[in-house]
């Protein structure tokens, strides 16, 4: 079983209410759907792959993108 591939993705947590920063997230994007935005614990990758096909970023932009809405 390899570990190491999941290893990136434990640095990526939620702070705060993720309910809210996403109807910020499709405020900002109109493009996201509820779909993408969708958090399932232990899906964060596929969450973040989500968004960034959507948005045409990758996933250090989209990790960006999300930090923001937590600032603001």
């Amino acid at each position: 079983m390899d570990t190491n591939q999941n290893k990136g993705d434990k640095s990526f947590k939620i702070s705060g209410n993720w309910t809210e920063q996403s109807k910020q997230l499709k405020e900002k994007f109109s493009m996201l759907t509820d779909y993408d935005l969708k958090l399932e614990e232990g899906k964060e990758k596929e969450m973040l792959g989500r968004i960034g096909n959507r948005l045409r970023k990758n996933r250090e932009e989209v990790l960006n993108i999300i930090k923001e809405i937590n600032l603001s």
